[in-house]
Formats: C-alpha cells, structure tokens, sequence
C-alpha cells in the first residue's frame, strides 16, 4: 500500500467505527455522513494503492461507487429501498467483473458452490417465503435477483483462491443476510450493528484483496 492508502484506510476505518457507533445509539444525524464517508473513503483507498491489476482496480472502484450509492439510496425511506437494492446488484456484477479478471481455480469455484448451496436452505428460501407471505409481496422478484447474483460474487471470490477476496465476499453475504432476515422476517436487537460491522468489513476485504 502507498502512503496515501494508509493514511486514507485509517481514516475509513474511523469513519466506520463512528458508524457503527451511531447505529448502535440510533444516532440519525451522525449516520448520514459516517455512513457514505466510510465508502468514499474506501473509494480513495483504491485508487491511491498500488494494485496487482489496475483493470481489476478498475472494476473494483465501479462496485464500490455503486456500493456507495445504495449506501445513500437506503438511507430513505421505503420508496428508495429497491433504487437501493438496484445499486448494490450494479456493484456486486462489477465485482464480479473484478473476480473473473483473476487466475481462478476449479476446486476453488466448486467450494464456493458448496457454501452458497449450503445457505440457500438454510436462509435463502426463508426470506424468500417471507417476503412472498409478508407485505412485500412485489419485492420478491428484484429479492430473487439480487441473491442469484450476491450468490455468483461469492462463488467467483471463492474461485479465486485469494484469502482476502473469499473473507471479504462472505462477510458481504452474511451482512446481506442478516438485512434481509432483519427486514422481512423477524427483527433483532443486534440485527443492524451486525449489519454495518459485516457490511464494512466485506468491503475492506474486497479491497484488500487488490494489493
């Protein structure tokens, strides 16, 4: 990492602690900005480091600035959840992107199958039912899509064999699945930190991988 990197991942990594402090006291205010801060400041990250591949970078930062978006779409009420929901399947194709530019390996992707095949069953098609059965009826298609292509950026993480992309995809999938559970299932105490902290954590991961 350059200097430049380091410096600005301190910063992220601040700027996601006030975040999950925030959620934690339900402090709204402080929310709005530590909440996007912490995705332009890993923005930065990435393009102030020097990366194995800058294509791969590239399509990185794409995932990130959608990310980022559906960062600050989530932040509105309900009619801008699937605006929300949109931005982040941008982000996660892109990712995807990024994965598939690296060496991949049979075993590796096969792996990655094994746990989302774990976690349909087990999570997958219970939110699914409840989002079918609950008041979010209409939301079960876009829900559906989104998981398909969550599901493809884990299995494409996993097929890279790189320790970095793998941790930083499944957190990124259980902060998703938490969410998910969250919203249209049964709400928890703990529900929303855990959302952040896994969230954030995903994303750093993502990053890291880069270098």
């Amino acid at each position: 990492m350059t200097t430049a990197s380091t410096v600005l991942a301190v910063l992220t990594g601040i700027a996601a602690v006030t975040d999950w402090w925030a959620v934690w006291t339900d402090r709204t205010r402080v929310r709005h900005v530590a909440k996007p801060a912490t995705l332009a400041l890993l923005v930065l990250v990435a393009l102030t480091l020097d990366p194995v591949d800058p294509t791969i970078r590239t399509w990185m930062v794409v995932g990130l600035v959608a990310s980022l978006a559906g960062d600050v779409f989530l932040m509105g009420d309900e009619r801008w959840f699937i605006a929300g929901l949109g931005s982040f399947l941008v982000g996660h194709l892109a990712y995807i992107v990024a994965l598939q530019l690296a060496p991949t390996s049979v075993p590796g992707t096969l792996l990655g199958l094994a746990v989302v095949a774990a976690a349909v069953p087990l999570a997958g098609w219970r939110i699914v039912k409840g989002v079918a059965l609950g008041d979010h009826r209409a939301m079960v298609v876009p829900v559906v899509a989104y998981s398909i292509v969550i599901s493809a950026m884990v299995v494409s993480a996993f097929g890279t064999e790189a320790a970095w992309a793998i941790v930083g995809a499944s957190l990124f999938y259980a902060s998703d699945t938490i969410l998910a559970w969250n919203r249209f299932l049964e709400p928890r105490r703990y529900g929303p930190l855990a959302v952040m902290v896994t969230y954030h954590l995903g994303q750093f991961g993502l990053v890291a991988w880069l270098v």
